[in-house]
């Protein structure tokens, strides 16, 4: 049995359709056990899919190079993704305009207190300056964050990380949280997502509310921006 097992799985595990056809069938299979929890955000379909492709690749020894090979199509597509998320933004410019300061001083608080955040749980916690400096841009969107990680002297594969890690967190219980303070304005919720929990969890808000969509958008691409701009300053004084 174990013979015909490898004879099958050798030639399939060379090709390189199969990880994004795993991937793909993995996400599905997230969403459909999100279903069957009522839709409850605990049941993030993107943390399950990651369970699922994780454990498949450890049980099978197959290396993230192999798995990127086959699954880049999807990282690929991120891009234009992202600049998607710019058709409800042009569609609510006006909305935008209107609520601009308020916008931008949320922007402002949310991404200082991100920065500011991270590095300080580091340090309390005796972490080292390199964990730090890797915690600094968790809260953009995972291309920024890992860029940002390399120029400061981060670890930027630590920063995917917990970037990743962050906008499941966000996505799972941002918006119960933004309730518990009687938070009920869609516009809030799409800008927390977009600032704090970047791409995944702006695709939670952008499947209920166009307006928080476009309110997501702006708080991901404002935040990216904010953050590649400051973050460098901030850590030159630390120095």
């Amino acid at each position: 049995m174990t013979t015909a097992l490898n004879a099958l799985w050798t030639p399939l595990s060379s090709t390189p359709l199969l990880w994004l056809v795993v991937t793909l069938a993995a996400y599905v299979a997230g969403r459909w056990v999100q279903s069957l929890c009522g839709g409850s955000p605990y049941a993030s379909p993107v943390l399950i899919a990651i369970i699922l492709v994780g454990c498949g690749l450890v049980v099978t020894g197959t290396s993230y190079t192999t798995y990127f090979a086959g699954a880049q199509f999807i990282n690929f597509l991120l891009g234009p993704v992202t600049v998607a998320l710019a058709v409800p933004l042009a569609e609510n410019f006006g909305l935008v305009w209107r609520n601009l300061t308020s916008i931008g001083l949320a922007l402002l608080a949310g991404s200082l207190t991100s920065v500011i955040s991270g590095i300080g749980l580091v340090w309390a916690l005796g972490g080292t300056r390199d964990v730090a400096l890797s915690m600094a841009p968790k809260a953009v969107t995972t291309p920024i964050a890992m860029a940002v990680s390399e120029q400061i002297g981060g670890v930027p594969a630590l920063t995917a990380a917990l970037a990743i890690l962050g906008g499941i967190l966000a996505a799972i219980i941002g918006r119960q949280m933004l309730r518990q303070f009687q938070i009920e304005d869609l516009r809030a919720h799409g800008l927390a997502a977009g600032v704090a929990g970047s791409g995944i969890a702006a695709a939670q808000i952008a499947a209920i509310d166009e307006t928080g969509a476009a309110f997501a958008a702006l708080g991901i691409g404002l935040n990216g921006v904010l953050t590649a701009i400051f973050v460098p300053v901030l850590i030159a004084l630390w120095r």
